[in-house]
Formats: C-alpha cells, sequence, structure tokens
C-alpha cells in the first residue's frame, strides 16, 4: 500500500503533518476529514510533484489583462467552493484556478496564496497578507469556514453575495448609462454648436453690417467668452474639483458631504436606501456564516464604506456589547426606517436574525431598482426637453439675423 503525507490544520489553526499508509490519495483524503482535519495538501511518498502538471489542466499561456475585476473574484470564490465541496485539498484547489485566471496579478496573489500555505500559514492569514484584493469580510468569513470545518459551505454562501452585490452593481450601471451618454451627447452638441456655428454665423452676419438681434449679440458674446476664457474656465473648474477631492480625502470633510447627500432632495433617499441594502447584506452573511454579532458589526462598521453610517454602527456595536439588543440601538440612531427595526425585532425574538435581514436586503434592492427605473424614465423626458429647447434658442438666435437680412433685401 502506498504511503502519502499530508499537510493538515485542526480546528484551532494548529498544522498538522504526517505521513500514513492509504490505498490511494482519495482514501487518505475521507479519512482525515473524517477526523475533522481541514486537508491542505496530500502527496504520494517518493512521487516528485509538478505544481504545473498535478491538477491536469495546462496554465495560461497568455494572459488576457493585468487588473483584477470583480468578476474574478467571484468566479474564484466560486470555483474555490466547488472544488473544497468535491473533496479536493486547498493547496490543490488553488493550483486548478491559477491555471484558468485571466488577470496576470490575480494570478499572482493567488500563487503568494499557495507559497504562503505551503509555509504553514491559514487560508484566511494568506489572504489578509493581500487586503487590497480579499476585504475583511472575505478574511473574517474564511476564518470562520476554516474554524468551523464548513469551508466550502461558507465559500458557497460569500460567492452567491458577490454575485448578488455584482448582479445589483451591474443594475444599477445599466440604469444610469442611458441618462449619463443622453446628457454627454447634449452637452457636447450645445458647446460644438457655441465653439464652431455660432462664430461663422458671427463672421457672416458682420459683413452685412445690419444689427443683431439681443439674442444674438447675447449668443455670441458667450460664444466669444467661451473661445477666449474656456481654458481658465476648464481650470478655475478643474482647480474646484481638486480642492473638493482633497476636502472630502480628510475625514471632516467627507462627514459633512456623506452627511448632506442623506439630506439632499430626491436623492437623499436614494443614498440611505443603498448604505441600508450594503449593511444588511453584509451582515446577513456574516451572521449566516457563524461569525459572532459583535463581530459582524465591527466588520460592517470597516465596510459600509460611509463614514457617517459607519459611526452609528459603532454606536449600535457598543450598545448591544452592554447586552441590549440590536434592534434598540437601531431605532434609537434615527437612521433606520421602522420597517428596518421591526424586521430586526421580530428577528431576534424568534432566533433568525439572518433570514430577516436577508429580506431586508430584498427589499432594499428592488426600493432602489425601482427608484432608479422611475428616475431614468422621468430624466429621459426632462432632458430631451430641456436640450430641444437650449438648441432651438440657439438656432432661433442664428436665423433671427438671416430673416432681417432678407427683409432688408
Amino acid at each position: 500500500m502506498p504511503k502519502f503525507q499530508f499537510n493538515c490544520r485542526d480546528r484551532q489553526g494548529q498544522v498538522i503533518t504526517g505521513q500514513e499508509d492509504a490505498a490511494s490519495s482519495e482514501d487518505l483524503l475521507t479519512r482525515l476529514q473524517a477526523r475533522n482535519l481541514i486537508v491542505v495538501s496530500i502527496s504520494q511518498e517518493g512521487a516528485i510533484e509538478a505544481r504545473q502538471g498535478s491538477s491536469g489542466i495546462k496554465p495560461s499561456s497568455r494572459r488576457k489583462r493585468y487588473r483584477i475585476v470583480s468578476g474574478d473574484l467571484v468566479l474564484f470564490c466560486r470555483q474555490l467552493a466547488t472544488l473544497l465541496g468535491a473533496g479536493v485539498t486547498i493547496l490543490r484547489s488553488l493550483d486548478i484556478i491559477s491555471k484558468q485566471i485571466a488577470s496576470t496579478k490575480f494570478y499572482n496573489v493567488i500563487q503568494d496564496l499557495e507559497k504562503n500555505m505551503e509555509q504553514g500559514l491559514s487560508l484566511h492569514d494568506a489572504m489578509a497578507k493581500h487586503p487590497k484584493v480579499f476585504s475583511e469580510l472575505w478574511v473574517n468569513l474564511v476564518e470562520s469556514g476554516e474554524a468551523s470545518g464548513n469551508l466550502a459551505i461558507i465559500l458557497d454562501r460569500l460567492a452567491t453575495y458577490l454575485e448578488r452585490n455584482a448582479e445589483f452593481k451591474k443594475k444599477l450601471i445599466s440604469a444610469l448609462s442611458y441618462p449619463a451618454i443622453l446628457f454627454i451627447v447634449g452637452l457636447s452638441a450645445m458647446l460644438f454648436m457655441t465653439i464652431k456655428i455660432i462664430p461663422t454665423f458671427g463672421e457672416l452676419f458682420k459683413s452685412f453690417n445690419v444689427e443683431l438681434p439681443v439674442l444674438t449679440k447675447v449668443l455670441m458674446d458667450i460664444s466669444t467668452v467661451i473661445r477666449k476664457y474656456g481654458i481658465f474656465l476648464f481650470g478655475g473648474a478643474a482647480a474646484l474639483f481638486y480642492m473638493f477631492r482633497k476636502f472630502v480625502a480628510t475625514k471632516e470633510g467627507r462627514r459633512m458631504v456623506e452627511r448632506l447627500q442623506f439630506k439632499l432632495p430626491i436623492f437623499g433617499e436614494l443614498f440611505r436606501a443603498l448604505v441600508v441594502e450594503r449593511f444588511s447584506s453584509e451582515l446577513s452573511t456574516l451572521i449566516e456564516s457563524g461569525v459572532p454579532i459583535l463581530y459582524s458589526l465591527e466588520i460592517a462598521e470597516q465596510s459600509v464604506g460611509n463614514l457617517v453610517v459607519a459611526d452609528i454602527i459603532h454606536d449600535v456595536k457598543e450598545s448591544v456589547r452592554d447586552g441590549r439588543p440590536l434592534s434598540l440601538p437601531l431605532e434609537k440612531s434615527g437612521f433606520f426606517e421602522p420597517m428596518v427595526v421591526q424586521m430586526v425585532t421580530i428577528g431576534e425574538e424568534v432566533g433568525e436574525l439572518s433570514p430577516m435581514l436577508k429580506k431586508v436586503n430584498a427589499y432594499y434592492q428592488s426600493y432602489v431598482e425601482n427608484f432608479l427605473t422611475r428616475l431614468t424614465a422621468m430624466f429621459e423626458p426632462i432632458m430631451l426637453i430641456f436640450m430641444g429647447f437650449v438648441i432651438g434658442i440657439m438656432v432661433i438666435g442664428m436665423f433671427l439675423p438671416i430673416f432681417q437680412i432678407a427683409k432688408l433685401g
């Protein structure tokens, strides 16, 4: 019977290595998993394990791009969950996945994960070395999965969370892209008429020595100012934008801007809904994966992406630490709608907090999608009317002198 070397971790994260006789690597894998061990790698003694060929998949000879996109992380998580669920060891799973990665940067990251795990680090510790790729949410969920022995299940939940978020972002971009394109096209048309068409007509009118209508004079003056001082106007706008960015880069500046976002007419509720959607999505995923409520709130505080709401979550966390139910500080904050508070209250009472938070998340996703659909439907005719009005004024202003010249003729 062949002898195999194995590298495992127990539920406390301690590295366990050894040798054991088994009919096959799959047989040994089953036996080790039955002992509640997390199998990192198994190799037959005396066999030279070639990394390039260990998975039976040829590595990609040419990476398509360098940067990492969100789709890479979604695919990586789903593939890793599937492979681990099928009983493949972590190292071999990473090796298989790395050969199919389209991003050079992500390929290097996965190679580094393998290297660190071979040196004895756990998967979550190896991921923590790449904070720009794997967020706190990733690291803590993987740690929870390793500790409970349910890594494949938790990665599957994480993949579902990432896929849901990616689909939601895609819908947001799709809803906002048409109004943005419409605005850019309209602005470009107006600038072209102001810089090119109006000056051409102006030179023509001067040759006839006629008194120009007030509207035509105003349009020509605007055209002159833009052509002569456009570079300064653009530079001033760029300088103001740069100063604004520097201001928002400070914590106080960012807090002020984010506080104003929630007070904006019409859009304030949209910003609030987006933040609550993200908060409920992350918190439900963390709690469902077995992460303690206080630790879940701490992760949500760091990753919610809004300092004002992060301060609120911090206060909520401290209140829960003092023994109060989650619903109480949520209600006291005044930020969350009564519906959210009631859903959380019911979830706590029946011991179904994660499913209730998922329902909150589904509600706010639907709310945001419907809001953007209505906004797009309203914005499109308003934008068309506005552009038609402005361009119409320009056309009228250019043709009024022509009518005067025709009358004089």
